[in-house]
């Protein structure tokens, strides 16, 4: 469900606002830009109601449906990582840029480093950063999924490849790159933001808990580290995602609201695009089971 918020969240941020170094006109553009993200791209269907991700978490699935989930999957999480490169590549400040290769490193496989811990383990971190840090192949996030799927029967040729996703994926793995990796600046933060707040709204613990029925009830060890770990760092991202917005909009001089809003709607839809094909196909999947019985 989409958050509600005394006053509206314009409004408290306005009352804060007041009196900052901030010029009127900034912060009225940032109050309005705030109001519309709240009307046209919070609700969007793929945050408030994810129809696969609610079916998908009650387990009511076999090793079928499962493989091909886990395969579309492995192919967005590889695809990925060209569009956080394109992300990276087009960042506006070195700040930015350093932010997203945050980001590209871990997903290759340089662990965080947590530089409130003294004493650095070999556990895998959820935060800190990756500088100065250790790149492991085994803690590359596809390797996570590769461990999960050679529990399922699948190998690596067959995960992580255009050839493997299907054209509902592959229009995800295109958006991602061409909106969330857009070189117009007010463009790729709308869509950071929109895939940020979809990251948050909790597929991942719907995920995770259809993922534990079937592991209790048909394969006892079935690794789910790459779940588990995303659903941790998204609790401690959404945390923070609203304040680095702000902080975002204010280090650049312009922002384009419109730009920002479409970015945002446009990668959203092609997220819903990714999910949807995936409900399409297991209701064929259903239907075709139904008619051969």
């Amino acid at each position: 469900m989409v958050p509600s918020f005394a006053g509206g969240r314009a409004d408290q941020i306005r009352a804060r606002l007041e009196g900052s170094a901030y010029p009127r006109e900034k912060i009225d553009k940032y109050c309005r830009l705030v109001e519309r993200i709240e009307k046209e791209l919070l609700p969007h269907e793929v945050i408030v109601n994810n129809r696969y991700t609610r079916w998908f978490e009650s387990g009511d699935f076999d090793a079928t449906e499962l493989r091909h989930f886990v395969t579309q999957f492995s192919v967005f999480s590889n695809f990925f990582i060209v569009a956080q490169l394109l992300k990276t590549i087009n960042a506006p400040t070195l700040e930015a840029m350093h932010a997203s290769k945050e980001i590209l490193m871990n997903e290759l496989g340089v662990v965080f480093r947590n530089p409130e811990k003294k004493q650095q383990t070999e556990e895998v971190e959820s935060e800190g950063t990756v500088n100065g840090s250790t790149f492991r192949f085994s803690s590359a996030h596809f390797e996570w999924l590769l461990r999960m799927a050679t529990h399922l029967g699948l190998e690596f040729k067959d995960l992580g490849k255009r050839r493997h996703g299907t054209p509902t994926t592959l229009f995800f793995c295109d958006e991602l790159a061409r909106i969330y990796g857009a070189e117009d600046t007010s463009t790729a933060l709308g869509a950071s933001f929109a895939v940020e707040n979809w990251a948050a709204a909790g597929f991942w613990k719907e995920l995770i808990r259809g993922l534990t029925v079937f592991k209790e009830r048909e394969c006892p060890n079935l690794p789910l580290g790459f779940f588990t770990w995303h659903d941790m760092v998204e609790d401690q991202h959404a945390r923070h995602t609203w304040d680095e917005l702000e902080e975002e909009f204010f280090a650049h001089d312009k922002v384009d609201e419109d730009k920002f809003i479409q970015g945002g709607v446009e990668m959203l839809d092609g997220v819903l695009a990714f999910w949807n094909g995936l409900n399409d196909d297991r209701l064929a999947r259903e239907t075709s089971h139904r008619a051969a019985s």
